[in-house]
């Protein structure tokens, strides 16, 4: 059984001009109780030493758990604001595609919490973060 609120498909996802577009982040995939993306390692991602940089970790993890915690409510009714990330870096990368998939901890009225783990193209662990979303009441 799917958490989403409605029958969405990855085909419904597109990048706007936004931080996401920038960092070339693409979702990929929608599961039942899961989103994911991808983003390249390449100069705009990478910190001076050629590493991938755990700020651009933030970024996807993010954008991806943000995302699928928007697809869990009723858009006309309630939206999603990040309350917390916390992020523990793994292991480094220097070049390639890093995928993030958001899965769900915790599905509240008022709040979530989302798990993301952050894989090179291999599924080696890069990043481990746990990304927590306030759903705010639209005000009419």
């Amino acid at each position: 059984m799917s958490i989403w609120f409605k029958d969405y498909k990855i085909e419904d996802f597109y990048t706007s001009i936004n931080i996401d577009k920038l960092l070339e982040i693409e979702f990929v995939e929608i599961g039942n109780d899961f989103l994911k993306a991808k983003m390249p390692v390449n100069e705009k991602t990478r910190q001076p030493l050629g590493l991938l940089h755990g700020g651009a970790s933030c970024v996807i993890a993010e954008s991806t758990a943000s995302c699928a915690a928007y697809l869990t409510i009723d858009p006309s009714k309630k939206t999603v604001v990040g309350l917390s990330l916390t992020a523990n870096h793994i292991k480094s990368i220097t070049e390639g595609f890093v995928y993030a998939t958001a899965s769900p901890n915790h599905l509240g009225k008022t709040t979530s919490v989302w798990d993301v783990k952050i894989e090179d193209e291999m599924g080696s662990l890069i990043s481990k973060v746990v990304f927590t979303a306030i759903h705010k009441d639209i005000k009419a």
